[in-house]
């Protein structure tokens, strides 16, 4: 029984250009107890690897996380399927603004140890004791509210582009270092103020929310559908959008628009830019910010000594890449000495 991909990327790509059909980028998540994640794994990828469903998803004991590409043809079938699992029926589905043919492509449906890395060893911790969820008009309303305090709980990367106007942007890594930072330096508001969070699709906030409900925060509230439903709302209903630049996404177009501000500059040049890429050099891959002009100069990479390493015979490229991992642990998203113009 194939529970694995036979396409190399580059094959799907040529395939799904043949193909022509058009493809529905959308995002969901959903916090559950999953008694056996990985049979519950193998049975996601047999259905949607049929229904030639392609994305990344997690799967763990808390839940699960997932970001999908699928055919339009399909959807309804790929509908009728989720809702014939208990926790997943009439589950929202954030599908995109901006669709592209090629947003994901591969199927991957991981195990892991969380659908949200936390850092947290906490058995007290109930995820699913989650804060107020609001729409689009009632999050306007709060964030305008002086007993307001507006939290981003995404990455210095996806804040850089975009954000919420007057949101305190933690200048972090990764969730699991925003968590302490942000519980420290609104300590002295857990009684009085409205803690009010957003993030990308609803996934980081909704786990946020329930841990700082777990730590005495009184008032606490999240946008509920994330940024991405947030712009659908505002378009849809008319509503005054206060969102800033661009949305950062987990597919292969990086960046959704939602205003026409850009906020944000060219790591190299310094030049108004919030164009995410990754360094050519696939021993580096920094995620970076880099217009046209140097991504011509640079050759898409980050610094002369990758352009250097890119010209090296590829067996050569592949030794400096034997036994290293392309991970944030290693390779800091935006985060270089070589990058002049980061802020």
């Amino acid at each position: 029984m194939q529970l694995y991909n036979t396409l190399s990327a580059k094959e799907r790509a040529a395939l799904l250009e043949e193909a022509g059909e058009d493809r529905l980028t959308l995002s969901f998540y959903q916090y559950a107890k999953i008694g056996n994640p990985e049979l519950f794994r193998n049975h996601l990828f047999i259905a949607w690897n049929e229904m030639e469903v392609l994305g990344r998803i997690y799967v763990a004991n808390e839940g699960i996380n997932a970001q999908l590409s699928v055919p339009a043809g399909n959807f309804e079938k790929f509908k009728e399927f989720l809702d014939g699992i208990y926790f997943l029926k009439d589950v929202r589905l954030n599908i995109a603004i901006e669709q592209d043919l090629k947003s994901f492509l591969k199927l991957k449906v991981k195990v892991r140890q969380k659908i949200v890395a936390d850092g947290l060893n906490d058995d007290t911790f109930d995820v699913t004791n989650k804060g107020v969820h609001v729409n689009a008009e009632r999050f306007n309303e709060l964030i305008e509210d002086p007993n307001t305090v507006l939290v981003d709980m995404r990455n210095h990367y996806e804040s850089e582009i975009g954000h919420f106007k007057g949101a305190v942007t933690p200048d972090v890594d990764t969730f699991r270092d925003s968590l302490p930072i942000i519980e420290e330096d609104l300590s002295e508001y857990k009684e009085d103020k409205n803690l009010v969070m957003y993030c990308t699709g609803g996934i980081r906030c909704e786990k946020a929310s329930a841990y700082y409900k777990h730590k005495g925060f009184k008032k606490v509230f999240q946008l509920e559908g994330g940024i991405i439903e947030y712009a659908r709302q505002v378009n849809n209903k008319g509503l005054e959008n206060k969102f800033i630049g661009k949305n950062f996404v987990f597919d292969h177009r990086r960046g959704e628009r939602i205003s026409e501000e850009i906020i944000s500059q060219c790591h190299q040049c310094g030049k108004s830019c919030d164009t995410h890429v990754n360094c050519a050099n696939e021993a580096c891959h920094l995620l970076f910010i880099q217009c046209d002009e140097c991504a011509e100069k640079m050759e898409n990479c980050c610094s002369q000594e990758c352009v250097d390493v890119i010209h090296l015979p590829y067996e050569e490229q592949k030794k400096l890449r034997s036994g290293k991992h392309n991970s944030n642990k290693i390779f800091k998203k935006g985060r270089s000495e070589k990058l002049k113009f980061k802020k």
